[in-house]
């Protein structure tokens, strides 16, 4: 993994003011435009464009770096898909939280079917590197069909049951909202790729907001967010 002069080697703008754009436009409801007039404050003139591409350039290896001090969640997971629209035709964010709320994993498709729930579950599976114990859906026949056939394609989700129950996916319902905010107000995503890089953005940052992260070894207890997230890009 690059060391963190070698990530930002060549850009224009110092390191912490790249990281400081990139989270604020993933964690708050701001459009490019607005943090490029908030930056004119700082006496910092940039195009709306080259924020952008900071997003789209560095949300792959903030994830990286994170996921190196992600907790496992627990293993009863709650499964449900949320819609998002990407150049006006509606995709399908599929999301697994556990019993606490934790997210599990999430994925972006294109489609709403059993091929499309069964790669978010071999995600899940290589994310958390254990299977669940039980998996609880709404009435959505598609995500069932999936969880059925899983266990004749790897024997490690032979013991995982599975429940439906629309009162226990409730708390899905409510993390939906918590990315939902975010991604809403944007205006619009036109390809399906930056798509899928800003919403695994947002989804990051909304981990971090739920300390999904095993810090300690940081010794970052009580420090605002811009030294924590210096030490783990940095670690």
């Amino acid at each position: 993994m690059q060391g963190m002069d070698e990530l930002f080697k060549g850009r224009h703008f110092e390191r912490e003011i790249i990281v400081l754009c990139v989270r604020w436009y993933l964690r708050f409801k701001l459009s490019f435009r607005d943090l490029v007039e908030m930056m004119v404050e700082r006496g910092l003139a940039l195009a709306h464009t080259t924020i952008m591409r900071w997003v789209q350039r560095f949300v792959p290896e903030f994830e990286k770096r994170w996921n190196r001090f992600a907790r496992k969640a627990g293993r009863s997971w709650r499964v449900d898909e949320t819609y998002v629209k990407i150049r006006g035709k509606w995709t399908y964010l599929y999301r697994a939280v556990d019993r606490d709320g934790q997210t599990v994993d999430f994925r972006l498709g294109a489609n709403r079917d059993v091929k499309a729930a069964k790669a978010l579950f071999r995600k899940a599976l290589k994310t958390q590197g254990r299977p669940p114990v039980s998996i609880t859906l709404d009435g959505y026949a598609a995500s069932h069909g999936a969880v059925r056939e899983l266990p004749a394609q790897s024997s490690r989700w032979k013991d995982t049951r599975l429940r439906s129950s629309k009162y226990l996916n409730n708390m899905i319902e409510q993390d939906h909202r918590g990315v939902k905010s975010r991604i809403n107000p944007m205006l619009g995503f036109k390809v399906f790729d930056r798509a899928a890089v800003t919403i695994a953005g947002v989804e990051l940052v909304h981990r971090v907001r739920k300390g999904q992260f095993n810090l300690g070894r940081l010794r970052v207890r009580g420090q605002a967010a811009p030294a924590i997230w210096n030490a783990v890009l940095s670690a």
